[in-house]
């Protein structure tokens, strides 16, 4: 069923800490409040990945909801083959996540959701990425920049790693942690 639009009077809450999130919405012109939510983000057993982040984006955006507001959510992770990687733990899964990726096409998921109070509008933005074949040397220079530590996957496209990026397929700022696009025709 779908939801009902959002209305335009309402004040926009961005329901993440994350600060990619936040330098895409001021580039696309969003006036906004940062209000990270905190949740627990763990997987369900057997979850595939797009109910995951769904669920995670719905939960993150109704967390912060306040009167007269209405509140953006968002996840993403990486998923190959069907594996869903997130944020590694330590430097040892980062490495271990590059080289998987290594030579790989991987889906970059990011669930959205936006929640005025009564309604809520929830998408899932899937983005092909192709990366070319890494080398242990630049994979532990990679790691030892602390950059891979928390991103999904362990890698941003918009930093360090964009030089293991072969091809994109679909949207550039999803793999950046939030479809603009997508969510610019919601909030508009």
């Amino acid at each position: 069923m779908p939801a009902r639009p959002i209305r335009d009077s309402l004040r926009l809450i961005l329901a993440s800490a994350s600060p990619r999130r936040v330098d895409l919405l001021r580039a696309a012109g969003f006036e906004f409040e940062q209000c990270p939510a905190d949740i627990d983000e763990s997987r369900l057993p057997n979850e595939a990945a797009t109910p995951y982040v769904l669920r995670l984006a719905e939960t993150k955006a109704r967390a912060v909801w306040r009167k007269g507001t209405r509140t953006l959510g968002a996840d993403t992770v990486v998923v190959l083959g069907s594996e869903v990687l997130g944020k590694p733990r330590d430097p040892l899964q980062a490495r271990r996540m590059l080289q998987r990726l290594s030579r790989r096409s991987h889906a970059v998921l990011t669930g959205v959701a936006v929640f005025d109070g009564h309604s809520c509008f929830t998408l899932c933005e899937r983005t092909q990425v192709r990366f070319r074949s890494l080398v242990e040397r630049e994979i532990e220079e990679y790691v030892a920049s602390g950059e891979p530590l928390d991103k999904a996957g362990a890698y941003a496209i918009q930093g360090g790693a964009a030089k293991f990026v072969e091809s994109v397929s679909g949207s550039y700022s999803n793999v950046v942690g939030l479809p603009l696009e997508a969510v610019e025709a919601v909030l508009r």
